[in-house]
């Protein structure tokens, strides 16, 4: 019998890019929100270029977040991502901030009044998605694009990655048989560096980190190993390209292995449903995985601004379930309220967690401490077995 081979691709980037620096900034300014009032309203946008930054959007929040205190907040994030440098530097860099207060109209929507729930921050449609392919329950893929850049950027940050600089961006492309990950084909790394090191440097440093990454033999044939293909990547960063909040959702998400609903996650409150029914989906479908009730489960909820409850729920498992499809997503919606206060209730989303999420993946992480991640939580895992 044949069998069925197939490629397939995902890219990660790095917390130095200048999308991935927008990112930060959004979600520091928003955690910076959140510490000062659980239950504030924003909605933050940012856009960087050499040594600039603007930040834009809405917000409900304590008096005590004044322009300064945001533009402090994106500064402390730019140092934090290591960029020093002549073209982006956080100790000089431009910083220009168009916060305004939130539109009334969306406040009336979403505020909880009278008999009236709190409402779904905007319409939408959002995915959520987990499968067997990696322990932590995610596409192989992106989950291995994401170990690479992490990995080279903790050696940065400690100094063992003598010469490297933030800017990065990495790709796997993977040989499916008969619908699982066999091994790497190809591996791209493009990494920002000094001057001083030459390709064949950069090529060195970044290979244990791929190593690292893939599963033993996996790794792919030298030939198709591509490590700053161009041969040099020294003006990189925000001073290299321009960067915009919410450019990389496919990074953020599934590296495409599961659609998107197009709505971007940083930068936005749990009030904002792009966002904390993304990761509710998420919470849902890794569970339904965990449990073993299926291989795949993907999950889409869809709302509508204003209104509380999802206007639907579709569970999709291609065929690998071993329960029956509508019975399941009937005991999901027992388990978890789906409406956003449930949802920001059940996930203890109103803290200050975000900031971690804006670089190599919301999904796929460990649950902290502090809370963040809380949606990665295997919590429901025991309901569904006896349930089912």
């Amino acid at each position: 019998m044949s069998r069925h081979r197939h490629l397939f691709t995902s890219e990660s980037v790095s917390e130095g890019h200048p999308d991935k620096v927008c990112d930060r900034i959004s979600d520091s300014v928003l955690d910076a929100f959140l510490a000062a009032d659980p239950l504030s309203r924003v909605a933050c946008e940012s856009l960087v270029t050499t040594n600039r930054i603007v930040i834009a959007g809405e917000v409900r929040g304590p008096a005590s977040m004044t322009h300064e205190r945001i533009k402090d907040a994106a500064r402390k994030a730019v140092r934090e991502i290591g960029y020093d440098q002549a073209g982006f530097d956080w100790k000089t860099v431009e910083i220009e901030c168009l916060i305004h207060s939130q539109s009334a109209d969306i406040a009336r929507g979403v505020d909880a009044t009278g008999n009236k729930d709190e409402g779904a921050g905007d319409q939408g449609l959002m995915f959520g998605f987990a499968c067997t392919e990696t322990p932590v329950l995610m596409p192989a893929a992106i989950h291995f694009s994401h170990q690479i850049l992490r990995t080279l950027a903790a050696d940065r940050h400690a100094g063992r990655a003598k010469g490297i600089l933030p800017d990065a961006k990495s790709q796997v492309t993977l040989e499916y048989v008969d619908g699982r990950p066999m091994r790497a084909t190809s591996v791209v790394v493009s990494t920002q560096h000094e001057a001083r090191l030459d390709q064949d440097e950069v090529r060195e440093i970044v290979r244990p980190h791929v190593l690292k990454a893939l599963p033993e033999g996996w790794m792919c044939p030298e030939e198709e190993f591509y490590v700053n293909p161009t041969g040099r990547f020294v003006i990189g960063g925000p001073d290299g390209d321009c960067g915009l909040t919410g450019r990389k959702i496919i990074v953020d998400s599934y590296g495409g292995a599961a659609p998107h609903g197009g709505g971007a996650f940083s930068g936005k409150d749990p009030t904002k449903v792009d966002r904390s029914a993304a990761y509710a989906a998420r919470y849902l479908a890794k569970n339904v995985v965990g449990a073993g009730l299926a291989e795949r489960c993907q999950i889409q909820l869809a709302y509508a601004i204003g209104v509380a409850r999802p206007l639907s729920v579709y569970v999709e498992c291609f065929g690998t379930e071993r329960v029956d499809e509508e019975k399941l997503s009937t005991r999901l919606q027992e388990l978890v309220d789906l409406r956003p206060r449930g949802i920001r209730e059940h996930l203890k989303l109103n803290r200050p967690i975000y900031t971690p999420t804006s670089s190599y993946g919301h999904f796929g992480r460990e649950p902290t401490a502090d809370g963040a991640f809380s949606w990665e939580k295997l919590d429901l895992v025991d309901e569904l077995r006896r349930s089912f």
